[in-house]
């Protein structure tokens, strides 16, 4: 008999959540959490790159070429001239190997910026979660695995208000499944997660700081949720993949993280100096 949606959730949970947190928690080298975020990424990429385009060579061009630009922006840094490179092996490398293997003439256009689209958006985008680790000294793992929490907890809180509390549509066009009491369940569960890091291992962030980046976090992971049901509608597919039981692909269950991840990244360095010194 086939699992039920929520048991094979719990059976994926009960065997990722371990793994996750021991890259996260291990002290050993913040690389091994990028092993991880890096191998997620060229899986997302694909699954991008997938729902798009048909010829398998020019995917895994983009999947390598995706990857190639993650490695750069990780391991030199968004303030030390990662973010250039990552900008440069998104485009550059993708429209030469365009130029030279261009198919179909009438596609290349279209294919050239699906492809970086799909680097930036599965690759560069979720690249920022394994920067938090890096970049955010001994409480790295805490941010992280604060980015996950607020769209996890996020994500469940909006699956059991939508189905217990309203009906009432949130936006049909693209996901005729979400309410807008799901929106509000989801807010809740955000903040729910946020309280309980604060108490539990973030202590020393003033209350202030901690929803200045859930709340907006939270609203941006739904919005990073639409987006790819955005995606899949247009090309007519349920899911992105099929890697994870009762979850689809890898793009389903980390749609969030892409929003929220940069925004965690770029508060903690950017608008909460407060918070830096805190955790450095």
């Amino acid at each position: 008999m086939a699992l039920g949606n929520l048991a094979s959730r719990f059976l994926v949970a009960l065997v990722g959540v371990p793994i996750i947190l021991g890259a996260v928690y291990q002290n050993w080298h913040h690389g091994i959490l990028w092993v991880v975020v890096f191998a997620a990424s060229l899986v997302a990429i694909n699954e991008f790159l997938a729902m798009a385009i048909d010829d398998k060579t020019d995917r895994m061009a983009g999947v390598i070429l995706g990857g190639l630009a993650c490695a750069g922006f990780y391991w030199l840094g968004f303030r030390h001239g990662g973010a250039l490179v990552a900008m440069f092996g998104a485009t550059v490398p993708v429209g030469l190997y365009y130029m030279f293997r261009f198919g179909d003439m009438s596609t290349a256009a279209a294919r050239f910026g699906t492809t970086v689209a799909g680097i930036v958006y599965g690759g560069l985008l979720f690249t920022f979660l394994a920067m938090l680790k890096r970049d955010g000294g001994p409480h790295g793992g805490d941010m992280v695995v604060f980015v996950l929490a607020i769209a996890w907890v996020g994500d469940t809180g909006a699956y059991f208000a939508g189905r217990f509390l309203g009906k009432t549509k949130l936006y049909p066009a693209v996901s005729p499944g979400k309410t807008w009491a799901g929106a509000f369940g989801g807010l809740a569960g955000s903040a729910l997660a946020a309280v309980v890091m604060h108490l539990v291992r973030m202590q020393d962030v003033g209350w202030a700081h901690m929803f200045a980046m859930a709340l907006p976090a939270a609203a941006l992971g739904q919005m990073g949720d639409l987006v790819e049901s955005m995606l899949k509608r247009s090309r007519g597919v349920k899911d992105s993949g099929t890697l994870l039981p009762g979850h689809g692909g890898m793009l389903d269950r980390v749609d969030a993280v892409l929003f929220i991840g940069p925004y965690v990244y770029l508060y903690y360095f950017v608008a909460g100096p407060e918070l830096h010194r805190l955790f450095s």
